[in-house]
């Protein structure tokens, strides 16, 4: 997965990768990373992860079902990077999108939370540059305490990391684990962080109607700066995937079992 770079000023990157289908090296890909992306060290199949996740989808909407196929995406492109993934991909309580951040991952010493937006090519106005700037919001208000939305409202963002990243399936080590301690604790005390100080991942991934098209990234690339350069963080990593269709992944899951 080797991403188009491009550097919007010494904090911002933009990475644009376009997946124009599932070829075999990207199945294999896939399934050498599910079962750790799904469930961390463990001892699962790759034929019972891909039944979970079947299972997972089966009564989800269509805008949930693209959600979680970006997401996914998303963590596999992160770790194929060479980031580390700190946290499981399901809810813990139960097999549901998190509540709180998409994903929490590090490189060396360095942390990073992960918010990924998607939707349809057939979405009205839909653009890369609306949902990064949407996945941005949302890092902004969870980290300030200040979410709107009900399925993320005021949960402690920094708790629900710290449980994932507690699980010894993931393997996180003891300094980022006693850094999310410390977050969730002020957090309850009402203490909310900026996310000036935080390096974030805004991501944004837009599905394509059965027929590929660079438009999107083109589009992305021409005006990267005048819609990224005001983001305000320690860092930001944009991340931007057109993905060929969400229906060949469900396929992919669907094959040989």
């Amino acid at each position: 997965m080797n991403p188009e770079v491009k550097c919007i000023s010494k904090d911002i990157e933009l990475y644009i990768y376009d997946l124009e289908s599932l070829c075999l090296g990207t199945k294999k890909l896939i399934d050498s990373n599910i079962v750790e992306i799904c469930e961390g060290d463990s001892d699962s199949s790759t034929e019972q992860v891909k039944l979970t996740f079947i299972d997972f989808l089966k009564n989800k909407d269509e805008t949930k079902k693209i959600g979680a196929i970006a997401e996914f995406f998303v963590h596999l492109f992160l770790r194929e990077q060479g980031y580390k993934q700190e946290f499981l991909f399901y809810n813990l309580e139960e097999r549901s999108i998190k509540k709180g951040f998409d994903g929490y991952f590090s490189l060396g010493k360095i942390q990073f939370i992960v918010e990924s937006k998607s939707g349809l090519e057939s979405s009205k106005g839909i653009l890369h540059q609306a949902k990064v700037k949407e996945a941005y919001r949302d890092i902004s208000s969870v980290i300030e305490g200040k979410s709107k939305k009900s399925s993320k409202g005021k949960n402690n963002p920094w708790k629900n990391a710290y449980n994932h990243a507690s699980h010894i399936d993931v393997g996180t080590s003891k300094s980022i684990r006693k850094n999310l301690k410390e977050l969730s604790d002020l957090f309850d005390r009402g203490v909310y962080q900026k996310v000036e100080d935080f390096n974030i991942m805004p991501c944004s991934t837009i599905f394509l109607n059965e027929k590929w098209s660079d438009k999107f990234s083109k589009s992305i690339l021409s005006e990267s700066i005048k819609y990224f350069a005001p983001l305000k963080a320690k860092s930001v990593k944009v991340i931007c995937i057109t993905n060929f269709s969400y229906s060949e992944f469900i396929n992919y899951l669907e094959s040989d079992l």
